[in-house]
């Protein structure tokens, strides 16, 4: 009976807990169901909206870890990604070197940014977001003084026989509101093909591994020649199987059809926990649990077995996927990872929970969280350059003004919170919040008539997903009992330091 009790109230919690993931699920499945419109003109559509716009709300995780709550300033990121975009479009810089030299001078931009905003959130600690939202206004108003008149009145920009540059308005002041990205960095990052994908690994893993074996020589270190023997001795390998004419063609495509995708997902987790098996039963003779790997293997045959349905093969052989974008918000989810598991990223964590506990335990807590935010704002400028690059042009004065608000709507409708993000919660927000953009209007449309109907709902859901979020969060901070104060430090104790 207590056990059933017990199960009843984690049930509950979980259902309380997950309330906005569940309501968007809903909100979704029915509006899919209103629009009438087929799952493989929705999966298409939605899986090119998570490319798009994963990066961008993945860059939210490090600062709300960090105890600086949803990010609104990564607004300031988009700006210093599209000031580079603009920089390199006037001098013609195109393809994938185009888009990484962008990338290059967006970087030391948004450096600067990221300083700039994390030293003013360490001047108003505990008021960031509504900081944060305000400072996007203004920096917005210093971003429009830029482009409608320093770039052309006091920066020239013009071609070499003195006529005004196309980007120019007629009159060789300010720039034009939207301009085509054709030429230049359309589709850079989504058409690299998987076979370049392959070369690059291959070569960084030869550099990895030998400088990795040149340093620990220079640091007269122990090398295990044998792993990295069989690093490079599997790296060839690779390498070697793109010569085979029908691997070569497969690879030769830039974009991965979403069955192709699932084959080889499958085919993977079946093959790693074969080798897990064997190596922990056979080799190693270590503890290891069959019932997990079994389970494991057990999801992959179902979903295998689930795309000879006709309904599911229709919509994985129409959808294509632009693979070096993926890999890009799969290589952000492994650092946002990684760096938690690091003494900075420890740091971070620690200095999110308690300033107070964090400074006292000798961490630099205004450093770490400046250092926070220069991270989030970098992520932030690249996102919006994949954003960008994907959509093809650069609507010079509204292709940053809705990031922040739209980023942190998906990372809460993917059950986040002000105080804990996770990977699974960020991809899952973007999924759900885009489903819901897509399906809106048309929705709106078949019901009522009227498709501006679903254009205000979704973005009405937006902001009202952001106002429950802080709402939410405001009432479940804990209040201090009456009669309870602050204890009051001496001046310049370690409390008055952390605050």
């Amino acid at each position: 009976m207590d056990n059933k009790h017990s199960y009843l109230a984690r049930t509950k919690t979980w259902l309380f807990e997950q309330k906005v993931v569940l309501i968007f699920v809903f909100l979704s499945i029915g509006a899919i169901i209103a629009s009438k419109q087929s799952m493989v003109f929705v999966a298409g559509e939605l899986f090119t909206r998570v490319a798009r716009n994963s990066f961008l709300v993945l860059s939210l995780i490090i600062p709300v870890l960090a105890g600086l709550g949803l990010n609104f300033g990564i607004v300031v990121g988009a700006m210093a990604a599209q000031i580079a975009l603009f920089l390199t479009t006037f001098w013609g810089l195109g393809g994938v070197s185009g888009f990484l030299i962008t990338t290059a001078l967006a970087t030391p931009i948004a450096i600067l940014f990221g300083f700039l905003v994390g030293s003013l959130f360490n001047k108003i600690k505990g008021a960031e977001m509504i900081g944060g939202l305000v400072l996007g206004y203004f920096a917005d108003g210093l971003y429009q003084l830029l482009f409608l008149f320093i770039f052309g009145g006091v920066i020239p920009f013009k071609n070499p026989d003195g006529s005004p540059s196309s980007l120019m308005t007629p009159t060789g002041v300010g720039v034009k509101n939207t301009l085509d990205l054709s030429a230049t960095v359309k589709y850079s990052l989504d058409t690299v093909s998987m076979l370049t994908i392959v070369e690059i690994a291959f070569y960084l893993v030869l550099a990895v591994a030998l400088l990795s074996a040149l340093f620990r020589l220079v640091k007269k270190q122990a090398v295990d020649w044998k792993k990295t023997g069989l690093t490079v001795a599997a790296a060839l390998l690779v390498y070697a199987l793109t010569f085979v004419p029908a691997i070569e063609q497969f690879l030769a495509t830039d974009r991965l059809v979403l069955l192709s995708a699932v084959e080889l997902g499958v085919l993977a987790t079946i093959l790693w926990q074969a080798g897990k098996f064997v190596w922990f039963s056979f080799i190693k003779k270590a503890p290891f649990n069959k019932k997990k790997c079994l389970a494991a293997v057990i999801a992959a045959g179902i979903l295998y077995g689930l795309t000879w349905l006709e309904a599911v093969y229709k919509v994985l052989i129409a959808v294509k996927l632009p693979v070096m974008t993926y890999l890009c918000i799969g290589a952000l989810c492994l650092f946002n990872q990684a760096l938690m598991r690091t003494r900075l990223g420890q740091n971070m964590r620690t200095v999110g929970q308690s300033r107070v506990v964090a400074n006292a335990a000798g961490i630099n807590v205004d450093r770490t969280r400046i250092i926070a935010m220069i991270f989030s704002t970098v992520l932030a400028s690249w996102g919006q350059l994949i954003y960008l690059q994907n959509i093809g042009t650069f609507a010079t004065y509204g292709a940053h003004t809705q990031v922040g608000q739209f980023a942190i709507a998906s990372l809460l409708v993917g059950g986040a919170s002000v105080q804990k993000a996770t990977n699974k919660q960020a991809i899952l927000g973007v999924v759900l919040f885009h489903t819901l953009f897509i399906v809106a209007p048309l929705a709106g449309k078949e019901l009522f008539g009227n498709a501006m109907i679903g254009e205000y709902f979704r973005v009405f859901i937006s902001y009202g997903v952001i106002a429950m979020s802080l709402a939410m969060h405001a009432w479940k901070k804990p209040k201090p009992k009456a009669g309870q104060g602050v204890r009051l430090q001496p001046q310049g104790g370690p409390a008055n330091k952390a605050a």
